[in-house]
Protein backbone atom coordinates (compact mmCIF):
# COMPACT_ATOMS: atom_id res chain seq x y z
CA UNK A 1 0.00 0.00 0.00
CA UNK A 2 1.23 3.50 -0.55
CA UNK A 3 0.54 6.84 0.88
CA UNK A 4 0.67 9.87 -0.76
CA UNK A 5 1.13 13.70 1.39
CA UNK A 6 0.08 16.61 -0.60
CA UNK A 7 -0.17 19.27 1.28
CA UNK A 8 2.10 21.72 0.80
CA UNK A 9 3.63 21.80 4.24
CA UNK A 10 7.17 22.98 4.38
CA UNK A 11 7.86 20.56 7.12
CA UNK A 12 5.99 17.39 5.80
CA UNK A 13 7.69 15.06 8.79
CA UNK A 14 5.27 16.46 11.33
CA UNK A 15 2.89 14.54 9.32
CA UNK A 16 4.41 11.89 7.22
CA UNK A 17 6.63 10.20 11.02
CA UNK A 18 3.21 9.89 12.54
CA UNK A 19 1.33 8.30 9.74
CA UNK A 20 4.03 5.72 9.01
CA UNK A 21 3.76 5.21 12.66
CA UNK A 22 -0.22 4.99 12.62
CA UNK A 23 -0.16 2.73 9.50
CA UNK A 24 3.06 0.67 9.18
CA UNK A 25 2.47 -1.51 6.63
CA UNK A 26 2.20 1.11 4.36
CA UNK A 27 4.97 3.53 2.03
CA UNK A 28 4.88 6.99 2.74
CA UNK A 29 5.58 9.45 0.14
CA UNK A 30 5.54 12.89 0.27
CA UNK A 31 4.52 15.16 -3.40
CA UNK A 32 7.16 16.61 -5.27
CA UNK A 33 5.95 18.85 -7.86
CA UNK A 34 9.04 18.12 -10.09
CA UNK A 35 9.12 14.49 -9.63
CA UNK A 36 7.71 10.86 -10.99
CA UNK A 37 4.59 9.22 -10.28
CA UNK A 38 4.36 6.77 -7.02
CA UNK A 39 1.68 4.88 -8.52
CA UNK A 40 -0.15 5.70 -5.00
CA UNK A 41 -2.92 3.84 -3.76
CA UNK A 42 -4.16 6.87 -1.51
CA UNK A 43 -3.45 10.38 -1.11
CA UNK A 44 -3.99 12.19 2.26
CA UNK A 45 -4.36 16.10 0.90
CA UNK A 46 -5.16 19.89 2.03
CA UNK A 47 -5.75 21.95 -1.33
CA UNK A 48 -4.14 19.47 -3.83
CA UNK A 49 -2.66 21.03 -7.49
CA UNK A 50 -4.43 19.53 -10.02
CA UNK A 51 -1.47 17.88 -11.48
CA UNK A 52 -2.16 15.29 -8.37
CA UNK A 53 -4.39 13.86 -10.65
CA UNK A 54 -2.56 13.96 -13.87
CA UNK A 55 0.13 12.02 -12.32
CA UNK A 56 -1.27 9.71 -9.92
CA UNK A 57 -3.93 7.36 -12.10
CA UNK A 58 -3.77 4.19 -9.24
CA UNK A 59 -5.81 6.43 -6.56
CA UNK A 60 -8.15 4.51 -4.70
CA UNK A 61 -9.42 7.36 -2.54
CA UNK A 62 -8.02 10.74 -1.55
CA UNK A 63 -8.36 11.88 2.34
CA UNK A 64 -9.13 15.49 2.96
CA UNK A 65 -6.96 17.15 6.04
CA UNK A 66 -9.91 19.32 7.08
CA UNK A 67 -14.39 19.27 7.26
CA UNK A 68 -14.52 21.63 4.69
CA UNK A 69 -13.81 20.36 0.93
CA UNK A 70 -14.83 23.15 -1.13
CA UNK A 71 -10.69 24.05 -2.13
CA UNK A 72 -10.49 20.02 -2.81
CA UNK A 73 -13.73 19.86 -4.96
CA UNK A 74 -12.58 23.19 -7.18
CA UNK A 75 -9.81 21.27 -8.33
CA UNK A 76 -10.67 21.09 -12.36
CA UNK A 77 -9.45 17.25 -13.02
CA UNK A 78 -10.61 15.62 -9.82
CA UNK A 79 -12.17 12.07 -11.17
CA UNK A 80 -15.64 12.14 -10.83
CA UNK A 81 -15.71 8.81 -9.68
CA UNK A 82 -12.91 8.97 -6.92
CA UNK A 83 -13.77 8.62 -3.63
CA UNK A 84 -13.41 11.59 -1.89
CA UNK A 85 -13.47 11.48 1.80
CA UNK A 86 -13.63 14.63 4.42
CA UNK A 87 -12.66 14.23 8.28
CA UNK A 88 -15.54 14.11 10.89
CA UNK A 89 -14.80 16.01 13.76
CA UNK A 90 -11.33 15.04 15.05
CA UNK A 91 -11.53 17.38 17.86
CA UNK A 92 -13.12 20.00 15.67
CA UNK A 93 -16.56 20.42 16.72
CA UNK A 94 -15.75 20.94 20.53
CA UNK A 95 -13.21 24.15 19.59
CA UNK A 96 -16.46 25.04 17.52
CA UNK A 97 -18.68 25.26 20.12
CA UNK A 98 -16.37 27.14 22.68
CA UNK A 99 -15.83 29.21 19.91
CA UNK A 100 -19.20 30.42 19.45
CA UNK A 101 -20.09 30.04 23.11
CA UNK A 102 -17.49 32.78 23.63
CA UNK A 103 -18.75 35.29 21.08
CA UNK A 104 -22.25 34.40 22.28
CA UNK A 105 -21.56 35.36 25.79
CA UNK A 106 -19.81 38.47 24.74
CA UNK A 107 -22.82 39.81 23.21
CA UNK A 108 -25.30 38.47 25.22
CA UNK A 109 -23.58 38.94 28.44
CA UNK A 110 -22.50 42.62 27.50
CA UNK A 111 -19.08 41.52 28.68
CA UNK A 112 -17.36 44.47 26.94
CA UNK A 113 -19.32 46.46 29.04
CA UNK A 114 -17.31 45.44 31.83
CA UNK A 115 -14.62 45.72 30.29
CA UNK A 116 -14.80 49.39 29.73
CA UNK A 117 -16.02 49.57 33.71
CA UNK A 118 -12.87 48.62 34.75
CA UNK A 119 -10.66 50.90 32.70
CA UNK A 120 -12.41 53.44 34.34
CA UNK A 121 -12.53 51.97 37.62
CA UNK A 122 -16.19 51.96 37.85
CA UNK A 123 -18.00 48.66 40.16
CA UNK A 124 -21.30 48.60 38.53
CA UNK A 125 -23.39 45.33 38.11
CA UNK A 126 -26.51 45.02 35.34
CA UNK A 127 -29.35 43.30 35.12
CA UNK A 128 -28.95 39.61 34.84
CA UNK A 129 -29.91 38.46 30.75
CA UNK A 130 -33.32 36.99 29.77
CA UNK A 131 -32.36 34.02 27.22
CA UNK A 132 -35.61 34.14 26.04
CA UNK A 133 -34.37 37.53 24.07
CA UNK A 134 -31.72 35.86 22.69
CA UNK A 135 -32.99 32.94 20.70
CA UNK A 136 -30.41 31.44 18.42
CA UNK A 137 -30.02 30.08 14.90
CA UNK A 138 -28.08 28.01 13.71
CA UNK A 139 -27.11 27.33 9.87
CA UNK A 140 -25.99 24.09 8.89
CA UNK A 141 -26.76 20.93 11.23
CA UNK A 142 -23.33 18.66 10.04
CA UNK A 143 -21.30 17.37 12.55
CA UNK A 144 -20.46 20.83 13.92
CA UNK A 145 -23.69 22.28 13.76
CA UNK A 146 -25.19 19.66 15.76
CA UNK A 147 -22.29 20.28 18.54
CA UNK A 148 -22.67 24.12 18.67
CA UNK A 149 -26.74 23.92 18.40
CA UNK A 150 -26.80 21.08 21.42
CA UNK A 151 -24.25 23.46 23.57
CA UNK A 152 -26.16 26.50 23.07
CA UNK A 153 -29.29 24.25 24.46
CA UNK A 154 -27.71 22.61 27.17
CA UNK A 155 -27.54 26.43 28.38
CA UNK A 156 -31.16 26.95 28.53
CA UNK A 157 -30.85 29.43 25.11
CA UNK A 158 -33.90 28.87 22.45
CA UNK A 159 -32.12 27.10 19.73
CA UNK A 160 -33.02 26.76 15.97
CA UNK A 161 -31.09 24.70 13.26
CA UNK A 162 -31.75 25.36 9.64
CA UNK A 163 -30.34 23.11 6.63
CA UNK A 164 -31.35 21.90 3.23
CA UNK A 165 -32.14 18.86 4.70
CA UNK A 166 -34.35 17.82 7.72
CA UNK A 167 -33.21 17.08 10.40
CA UNK A 168 -33.75 15.85 14.16
CA UNK A 169 -32.28 16.96 17.10
CA UNK A 170 -33.50 16.85 20.67
CA UNK A 171 -34.26 20.27 22.40
CA UNK A 172 -33.73 22.49 19.47
CA UNK A 173 -36.53 23.01 16.53
CA UNK A 174 -35.48 22.49 13.45
CA UNK A 175 -36.18 23.93 9.72
CA UNK A 176 -35.18 22.45 6.30
CA UNK A 177 -35.11 23.91 2.73
CA UNK A 178 -35.41 27.46 0.67
CA UNK A 179 -38.80 27.80 1.87
CA UNK A 180 -38.45 27.60 5.71
CA UNK A 181 -35.34 29.62 5.87
CA UNK A 182 -37.52 33.33 6.01
CA UNK A 183 -39.43 31.61 9.49
CA UNK A 184 -35.71 30.74 10.51
CA UNK A 185 -34.40 34.09 10.23
CA UNK A 186 -37.52 35.77 11.62
CA UNK A 187 -37.38 33.62 15.01
CA UNK A 188 -33.48 34.58 15.34
CA UNK A 189 -31.13 37.43 17.62
CA UNK A 190 -27.87 35.34 16.98
CA UNK A 191 -27.23 33.45 13.66
CA UNK A 192 -24.77 31.27 13.90
CA UNK A 193 -23.01 29.77 10.06
CA UNK A 194 -21.49 26.16 10.27
CA UNK A 195 -22.48 25.51 6.14
CA UNK A 196 -20.31 23.92 3.91
CA UNK A 197 -19.36 26.11 0.91
CA UNK A 198 -21.73 24.62 -2.44
CA UNK A 199 -22.86 26.45 -5.08
CA UNK A 200 -26.61 26.70 -3.00
CA UNK A 201 -25.02 28.31 0.06
CA UNK A 202 -22.31 30.80 -1.73
CA UNK A 203 -23.51 34.24 -0.76
CA UNK A 204 -25.94 33.26 1.52
CA UNK A 205 -25.16 35.54 4.30
CA UNK A 206 -26.77 38.69 2.17
CA UNK A 207 -28.81 41.90 3.06
CA UNK A 208 -31.86 40.11 1.91
CA UNK A 209 -31.04 37.77 4.60
CA UNK A 210 -29.43 39.65 7.27
CA UNK A 211 -32.24 42.22 7.39
CA UNK A 212 -34.93 39.63 8.31
CA UNK A 213 -33.38 38.79 11.42
CA UNK A 214 -34.78 40.14 14.95
CA UNK A 215 -34.14 43.54 15.96
CA UNK A 216 -30.04 43.83 17.79
CA UNK A 217 -28.79 40.32 15.34
CA UNK A 218 -25.52 39.44 16.11
CA UNK A 219 -23.89 37.23 13.59
CA UNK A 220 -21.22 34.58 14.22
CA UNK A 221 -19.77 33.31 10.54
CA UNK A 222 -17.15 30.05 11.10
CA UNK A 223 -18.24 28.55 7.70
CA UNK A 224 -16.79 29.78 4.86
CA UNK A 225 -15.45 33.29 4.06
CA UNK A 226 -17.04 33.14 0.90
CA UNK A 227 -20.73 32.81 2.53
CA UNK A 228 -20.95 36.10 3.62
CA UNK A 229 -21.49 39.44 1.05
CA UNK A 230 -19.05 41.86 2.93
CA UNK A 231 -20.69 44.63 1.91
CA UNK A 232 -24.02 43.58 2.65
CA UNK A 233 -22.67 42.75 6.37
CA UNK A 234 -21.62 46.42 6.64
CA UNK A 235 -24.68 47.74 5.49
CA UNK A 236 -26.79 45.98 7.40
CA UNK A 237 -24.96 47.16 9.97
CA UNK A 238 -25.21 50.87 9.21
CA UNK A 239 -29.31 50.26 8.99
CA UNK A 240 -29.02 48.80 12.25
CA UNK A 241 -30.26 45.41 11.42
CA UNK A 242 -27.40 43.83 12.34
CA UNK A 243 -25.65 45.38 15.79
CA UNK A 244 -22.43 43.21 15.64
CA UNK A 245 -20.51 40.36 13.90
CA UNK A 246 -17.61 38.24 15.02
CA UNK A 247 -15.98 36.74 11.80
CA UNK A 248 -13.46 34.26 11.79
CA UNK A 249 -12.89 33.51 8.10
CA UNK A 250 -13.07 35.62 4.96
CA UNK A 251 -12.91 35.92 1.47
CA UNK A 252 -9.37 36.55 1.69
CA UNK A 253 -6.79 35.43 4.22
CA UNK A 254 -5.04 36.41 5.44
CA UNK A 255 -7.60 39.77 5.58
CA UNK A 256 -5.75 42.63 3.70
CA UNK A 257 -5.16 45.64 6.53
CA UNK A 258 -7.08 48.04 4.09
CA UNK A 259 -10.27 45.92 4.71
CA UNK A 260 -12.95 47.77 6.11
CA UNK A 261 -13.55 45.40 8.54
CA UNK A 262 -10.56 46.43 10.96
CA UNK A 263 -11.69 49.70 11.48
CA UNK A 264 -15.27 48.59 12.55
CA UNK A 265 -15.61 48.09 16.33
CA UNK A 266 -18.67 46.57 16.04
CA UNK A 267 -16.72 43.54 14.16
CA UNK A 268 -14.66 41.39 16.05
CA UNK A 269 -12.04 39.62 13.71
CA UNK A 270 -9.78 36.13 14.14
CA UNK A 271 -7.76 34.45 11.99
CA UNK A 272 -9.34 31.38 10.78
CA UNK A 273 -8.49 30.20 14.53
CA UNK A 274 -12.09 28.34 15.76
CA UNK A 275 -11.49 24.80 15.18
CA UNK A 276 -7.77 23.88 14.46
CA UNK A 277 -6.97 20.54 13.17
CA UNK A 278 -5.73 18.62 15.85
CA UNK A 279 -2.61 16.73 14.26
CA UNK A 280 -2.79 12.79 16.14
CA UNK A 281 -6.62 12.65 16.25
CA UNK A 282 -6.98 13.71 12.54
CA UNK A 283 -4.23 11.43 11.47
CA UNK A 284 -5.58 8.84 14.10
CA UNK A 285 -9.00 9.28 11.91
CA UNK A 286 -7.64 8.84 8.36
CA UNK A 287 -5.32 6.04 8.87
CA UNK A 288 -8.28 4.24 10.34
CA UNK A 289 -9.79 4.66 7.35
CA UNK A 290 -7.66 4.25 4.57
CA UNK A 291 -6.79 0.34 6.68
CA UNK A 292 -10.54 -0.47 6.27
CA UNK A 293 -10.56 0.72 3.15
CA UNK A 294 -7.89 -1.15 2.10
CA UNK A 295 -9.15 -4.43 3.86
CA UNK A 296 -12.57 -4.23 1.86
CA UNK A 297 -14.35 -2.53 4.79
CA UNK A 298 -16.84 0.07 4.36
CA UNK A 299 -16.17 3.94 5.73
CA UNK A 300 -18.15 7.08 6.63
CA UNK A 301 -17.70 10.21 5.68
CA UNK A 302 -17.33 9.98 1.54
CA UNK A 303 -18.36 13.14 0.59
CA UNK A 304 -21.54 13.12 -1.97
CA UNK A 305 -19.94 15.33 -4.96
CA UNK A 306 -23.07 15.84 -6.76
CA UNK A 307 -23.84 17.96 -3.37
CA UNK A 308 -20.60 19.32 -2.18
CA UNK A 309 -20.81 17.65 1.13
Amino acid sequence: MKVLFVAGDPKPERWTVPIKELLPEAEIHVWDANGPAVNADYAIVWQPPAELFEREKSLKAVFNLGAGIDGLLAVPNLPPHLPVVRLEDAGMSVQMAEYVLHQLLEASRGMETYREQQREGIWKIHRPIKRSDWPIGVMGLGHIGKRVARTLADLDYRVNGWARSEHDLEGVTTFAGADHLPNFLQSTRVLVNTLPLTDETRDILNYTHLSQLMPGAVVINVGRGEHLVEDDLLRAIDDHHVARASLDVFRQEPLPSDHPFWQRPEITITPHISARTLRHATLEQITGKIRAHHNGQSITGIVDTSRGY
